[in-house]
């Protein structure tokens, strides 16, 4: 049909041209939508390509982490630009591997939870001193800045250089605990009444092969009863009312031991029992027999320093208890708490450790009274109340050496003036 009888039967022209102009405009208008929206959808979805990222590695079973968690997501809230990403580290191993880079890259060890890294900073721990590091770095990191790499918390010590702040303040509260510890007069009744008799064969070699084969056997019990102990309050400390009930069993040790040193051996105790002394006398006196042989004096000595170990439990338990509900509290594991209990133990026997080098050097020895066994006591007893408010009050206290060793020195110093006060005031 001729064009003009189609416009004058009322049928259009399709205007084909146009109408492919059309479509392919707007087939561009739509592609273009649609990737402007992959592009947002793609931003959100993977934020961890941005540089302000905040990487958490932390375990629900550290109480520090569970106590640090709310701040870490009202962080998040507060800098819009930031975007954390949480690790949990108990429940599986997907984020071990790259915790160990990290942490490598950084030159720090993956040994402690809550790590939090930022760029080329650091923070273990949960202090308020690391929160305003952390916001500061976060709002220097959005203004564009460049951090300069290296671990906000780390010192400088002699011989082993530098080390993290974290990591020395555990070991420096370690030390502390288990040096008072050591002054436990149970045990250094125990030793020097050990050594006292056995002085008294007059063989250098006997004195020589009791004392070192009783330090051992007491180690090794005390370790594993420590270590036993940590794998209790490890997992329980995921609870919150445990740091209390710790608290309050240290409060409860520690003013039981300052009752002692005021009314010794009224009401309860935490001391050997009276009636258990005559057996450990008789097994101790078993040890001065001429006719022993080298084995047998090692056989004797080591089941009778089992034996009192168990005995004296009681009264040995109550700084270990502290020290590892401490630990449990700060995420201290594996390697980590195995190196820490090496130190405790060693620190812990030091005094001991002294006593028989003096006893096997110049063959004599004195022995330890009640009066000397109250004060230690009373020293003893300050101490773990002062830990025990720290513990339930004033965690971050500890949290450091200088504060770690500010409570300490407190607490030695009331003990110090209570015994001045009553220097020239018989006891009771």
């Amino acid at each position: 049909m001729h064009p003009t009888s189609l416009r004058e039967a009322g049928i259009t022209h399709l205007r084909r041209p146009v109408t492919i102009r059309a479509a392919a405009l707007l087939a561009r208008l739509s592609l273009t939508f649609v990737l402007v929206l992959c592009s947002l959808a793609s931003a959100r979805a993977d934020p961890v390509e941005s540089n302000a990222v905040l990487h958490v590695f932390w375990a629900e079973t550290c109480p520090v982490c569970i106590r640090q968690k709310p701040w870490i997501e009202d962080l998040e809230s507060r800098f819009p630009g930031l975007h954390v990403r949480e690790m949990e580290l108990s429940r599986s191993d997907q984020f071990h591997a790259l915790f160990q880079d990290m942490a490598a890259e950084r030159g720090i060890s993956a040994a402690y939870v809550p790590t939090l890294m930022l760029g080329p900073r650091i923070w273990i721990g949960d202090t308020p001193a690391q929160r305003t590091e952390i916001e500061a770095a976060v709002t220097a990191l959005l203004a564009g800045e460049d951090l300069e790499a290296g671990h906000s918390d780390t010192l400088r010590l002699p011989v082993l250089g530098e080390v993290d702040a974290t990591a020395a303040s555990v070991l420096g509260l370690t030390v502390l605990i288990a040096f008072v510890d050591g002054f436990n007069p149970c045990s250094l009744w125990v030793l020097t009444l050990l050594l006292g008799m056995v002085i008294s064969s007059g063989s250098r070699k006997r004195v020589a092969v009791v004392g070192v084969s009783f330090l051992l056997t007491t180690a090794l019990i005390y370790g594993a009863f420590i270590a036993g102990l940590f794998s209790v309050l490890a997992f329980a400390f995921a609870l919150p009312w445990v740091r209390w009930g710790v608290a309050l069993f240290a409060l409860g040790f520690g003013l039981v031991s300052i009752k002692d040193y005021f009314w010794y051996g009224r009401g309860i105790s935490f001391s050997i029992p009276e009636g258990q002394k005559p057996g450990i006398y008789q097994r101790i006196r078993g040890l001065r027999q001429q006719d022993l042989s080298t084995t047998a004096l090692i056989g004797a000595t080591v089941a009778m320093a089992a034996g009192i170990a168990l005995v004296e439990l009681p009264c040995t338990a109550g700084f270990p208890v502290v020290w590892s509900g401490i630990l449990a509290d700060r995420g201290v594991s594996g390697p980590g708490f195995m190196g820490l209990l090496a130190v405790y133990v060693l620190i812990y026997l030091s005094v001991e450790l002294m006593i028989f080098a003096t006893a096997i050097t110049g063959m004599s020895l004195g022995r330890m009274g009640q009066q000397q066994g109250r004060a230690l006591k009373l020293l003893g007893g300050a101490v773990m109340v002062a830990l025990a408010g720290a513990l339930a009050l004033k965690p971050e206290l500890m949290d450091d050496l200088a504060g770690s060793m500010m409570l300490f020195g407190a607490a030695l110093g009331v003990a110090a003036l209570v015994m001045l006060a009553h220097r020239r005031k018989p006891m009771q």
